[in-house]
């Protein structure tokens, strides 16, 4: 990595943070909002009967989680362009731990669900500024970086409910909100004493453009509708398996939490594979390239899936159909992310608010299609996921062949 950042970089080895500590630094920054999401999910069931509430109330606190995440990027990005990125991860970590704190505490489904929407949407503000730095550091090579960090982040989905799974079996589901508290506070020691990039002292490369301004600035630049299009679908497609699967393996095909959190792991294992193949290949293929090829490949994974589902049959293949289809998935999102990212000099934080919006806005409708589409079977999370990828393909074959002037 220290070879790529003489190559790809803008500043010099001496000026920023030694990568073996950013690297994973940004990646567990990051990873805040994985293991929010990822660690509850196998103590549902606990925490509706906690709260005297069902189960299908509880799940709704994923599409808030997920909706005010998505508020939260749209809110911090725009403010991270104008005055830095390191008081934002700062502020964000420092929320999320006071938040994930309150939560331990809780005694209705009401206010947790509130609290689960503030924890996410003060999170952002950390979340926000990764892409940003990771663009400072690597450059030409933004996909190749955004690989890297996509790799060691998903550690966090590939644990997180095997560890929920763990921790109720040695205390009750607010041991889980405790654990995350202490992961932002140390998390933010380290950001205090390690996190002093040059764009975090140097005002010049600031966006001086108003809030609005700086959406301005993103919407109305050439040859970025189509690809942010393309990340958000990507994301809905990812959403949807997120949301689904702890119905579709353990209520479809009737699987215990222990085989499910395995199965979980094997699909993001899946994405990280495909994170590694991608930072080896990228740079000489290209991101465009790449963002093609691996849509085509989802698409004829993505058909398989819906069929052995049609069809009923076992779970074995659902499973093996799901592996590829993860993997492209993860190389779509990569590639589409980092084609919009390097349009922009300025304006990071605030594409990376546009892409997470539209991204997690459009997740937090998952789980409400779910249920509208809700036949009993993995059907409808088969053939939603497909259509998602179907249309990344089509947002492709437009923006190849210039739909209009926009697009170029």
């Amino acid at each position: 990595m220290r070879s790529e950042l003489h190559r790809s970089s803008v500043t010099t080895p001496a000026s920023i943070v030694n990568l073996a500590i950013l690297i994973p630094m940004l990646a567990a920054i990051v990873a805040i909002t994985p293991l929010a999401i990822d660690m509850y999910l196998p103590a549902m069931a606990t925490l509706a009967s906690s709260f005297h509430s069902d189960i299908t109330t509880v799940q709704q606190s994923l599409s808030l989680y997920l909706a005010g995440y998505a508020l939260g990027m749209l809110s911090f990005g725009p403010i991270a362009d104008r005055i830095g990125r390191r008081p934002m991860v700062i502020l964000g970590l420092t929320g999320f731990m006071f938040v994930s704190l309150a939560l331990a505490f809780v005694t209705s489904i009401e206010l947790f669900l509130a609290l689960r929407f503030a924890q996410a949407f003060i999170g952002a503000a950390a979340t926000v500024v990764v892409p940003g730095y990771i663009k400072e550091v690597y450059g030409d090579n933004t996909a190749k970086g955004m690989s890297y960090v996509s790799l060691i982040m998903m550690l966090a989905p590939l644990i997180a409910p095997s560890l929920g799974s763990l921790i109720l079996e040695f205390g009750e589901w607010h041991l889980i909100f405790f654990i995350l508290a202490t992961y932002a506070c140390l998390l933010l020691t380290l950001v205090i004493w390690k996190l002093k990039m040059p764009s975090d002292s140097d005002k010049s490369s600031r966006s001086q453009k108003s809030f609005f301004g700086a959406y301005a600035v993103i919407f109305t630049k050439p040859g970025t509708k189509l690809h942010i299009a393309s990340g958000v679908l990507t994301s809905f497609a990812f959403f949807c398996y997120l949301t689904a699967s702890p119905f579709v393996y353990m209520e479809v095909f009737g699987l215990d939490k222990s085989l499910f959190a395995i199965l979980f792991s094997i699909n993001v294992g899946a994405l990280m594979l495909a994170n590694v193949i991608n930072s080896r290949i990228v740079v000489r293929y290209g991101s465009r390239l790449m963002l093609k090829v691996s849509t085509l490949m989802a698409i004829i994974a993505g058909t398989a899936l819906l069929l052995v589902n049609v069809f009923e049959l076992s779970f074995h293949y659902t499973v093996l159909m799901l592996i590829p289809f993860m993997g492209f998935l993860g190389i779509m999102s990569v590639n589409a992310d980092a084609i919009v990212l390097m349009k922009f000099k300025k304006e990071t934080g605030t594409a990376t608010a546009v892409i997470g919006t539209l991204r997690f806005g459009c997740g937090a409708m998952a789980g409400p299609l779910l249920a509208v589409f809700y036949t009993g079977t993995a059907v409808p999370f088969s053939a939603l996921m497909l259509s998602a990828v179907v249309l990344v393909g089509c947002c492709q074959f437009f923006a190849a062949n210039g739909v209009n002037t926009d697009i170029q």
